[in-house]
């Protein structure tokens, strides 16, 4: 009884699956003759097969546990990790330790609407072939040792001087190609320490373009000479000589007896007053000034010793003497083709306030300083001023050093460093090829005898 039962049960698996006993001598199918269904049947064969050739027992976890059980372990984690962000409490409706956590790293993490904003930062590890003078330079934007748009476009040209010199061409190259491609770190590195103004990028501009116009006949040190010779001319046209156009102009719209306003600190305003006051001329200057930099400090310190009458007082206290003043005098970071100027912060509300009193609003501004693009707010580009202000309370309880304002867990510091003065609180700008009204600031290359600058 027992053999014919056995007979019956290894004929079933034939009989079931409708195959002929004569297809077990048929020679096997190679891929393209199988369907797609025994393609996947053959997968299933295979992997049944290795599965049983394993041997059983728990598996150690490490490096020999497979990589898609991990992934198969993964998706719970994550969407736990999601239910906890997304809830923020567990299941006894308790804030959770991770909810905690992510609450701790989003205060650290500062106000997020400004995360925009260009940081105050030392420049991260140098990444490729940097020139010693350019990471000096560095350091010295990130720190703020070197500040202003004149200053830092004059220091960027002259390191740009040193690099050409110590620059040699490699073997199957030339000059006015592969010196661009030098520069291009040491351009990188600059930006990584402060965000480029908009004098760095007109000024590296046209070094690219005399650069790639370079006479690729000539020796390379007779062609290094030409370039730095380039950019001195650039420094003096441009910077030097246009100030002191500036100088002549705006000195004319100075009278006797004026009452002359000016914010923070600009090295043209300053040749202004200076130019103006060697020339005869009796008139009184009010300084104002705001946290955290407090840059008209050291313009006051140069006027008064000079024995111009001077006033000093911050930016809060503008109201109680623009009625006095006869004229509002300032500086620009840059200027913008619909008329607006990008300049230190709180140079909108000065120029409002003297708007609102009718006192005319006078920028000057060299023209490279120009900028094609068109800004509409200091929102969308900025950067923050350093922190470490010193904040005084009276009477001195404490030493100084105790005053230092540092980031806390509650605290967070927020200096924007520029604001946009809208054009139509500008009365004037002074520049090098004339007077311009703010509605004809795009027409500052044509004047120029150029498309661009």
């Amino acid at each position: 009884m027992t053999a014919p039962s056995t007979s019956t049960i290894e004929t079933t698996p034939a009989q079931s699956n409708g195959r002929p006993s004569q297809a077990q001598n048929q020679p096997p199918k190679s891929q393209k003759q199988m369907t797609k269904a025994e393609r996947r049947e053959q997968q299933e064969r295979q992997r049944a097969a290795k599965a049983a050739t394993k041997p059983a027992g728990p598996q150690p976890s490490g490096s020999n546990q497979k990589p898609n059980q991990a992934k198969k372990g993964a998706p719970p984690a994550t969407a736990t990790s999601a239910s906890v962000k997304k809830g923020g409490k567990g299941q006894d409706g308790k804030p959770t330790k991770e909810m905690k956590e992510s609450t701790i790293d989003d205060s650290a993490r500062g106000l997020r609407i400004f995360s925009h904003f260009g940081l105050p930062k030392p420049p991260g590890p140098t990444k490729g072939d940097i020139h010693p003078a350019i990471v000096r330079l560095g350091l010295q934007f990130s720190e703020f040792k070197i500040a202003g748009a004149n200053a830092r476009c004059i220091a960027t040209l002259t390191a740009f001087k040193t690099v050409i010199q110590d620059y040699v061409t490699p073997p199957n190259n030339t000059l006015s190609r592969h010196l661009v491609t030098h520069l291009s770190p040491q351009i990188t590195h600059l930006v990584s320490a402060r965000p480029m103004s908009v004098t760095m990028g007109n000024a590296i501009r046209q070094l690219k373009l005399d650069i790639s116009g370079s006479d690729i006949d000539l020796p390379e040190q007779d062609a290094k000479n030409a370039l730095c010779q380039k950019i001195d001319d650039y420094i003096s046209e441009r910077i030097i000589i246009a100030g002191q156009v500036i100088q002549e102009t705006a000195g004319t719209k100075i009278k006797d007896g004026d009452i002359i306003l000016t914010y923070a600190r600009s090295s043209v305003v300053e040749n202004v007053l200076v130019g103006a006051w060697e020339d005869g001329k009796q008139f009184s200057v009010i300084v104002v000034d705001s946290r955290p930099m407090l840059e008209g400090k050291k313009l006051l310190s140069v006027l008064s010793s000079m024995g111009i009458p001077c006033t000093y007082l911050l930016l809060p206290s503008i109201g109680s003497v623009i009625t006095e003043v006869s004229i509002v005098l300032v500086g620009a970071h840059s200027l913008h083709s619909n008329g607006a100027v990008y300049s230190r912060a709180g140079t909108a509300l000065v120029a409002m306030m003297a708007k609102r009193h009718s006192v005319p609003v006078v920028v000057c501004c060299e023209t490279y300083k120009f900028s094609e693009t068109v800004q509409l707010d200091s929102f969308t580009k900025n950067e923050l001023a350093p922190s470490g202000d010193l904040f005084n309370s009276f009477p001195l309880t404490r030493s100084k050093d105790t005053l230092t304002l540092s980031k806390q867990p509650n605290l967070e510091i927020l200096n924007p460093l520029y604001d946009l003065t809208p054009p139509s609180s500008i009365t004037a700008v002074v520049t090098e090829v004339g007077v311009i009204p703010p509605s004809s600031i795009s027409s500052i290359p044509l004047a120029l005898g150029r498309t661009t600058l």
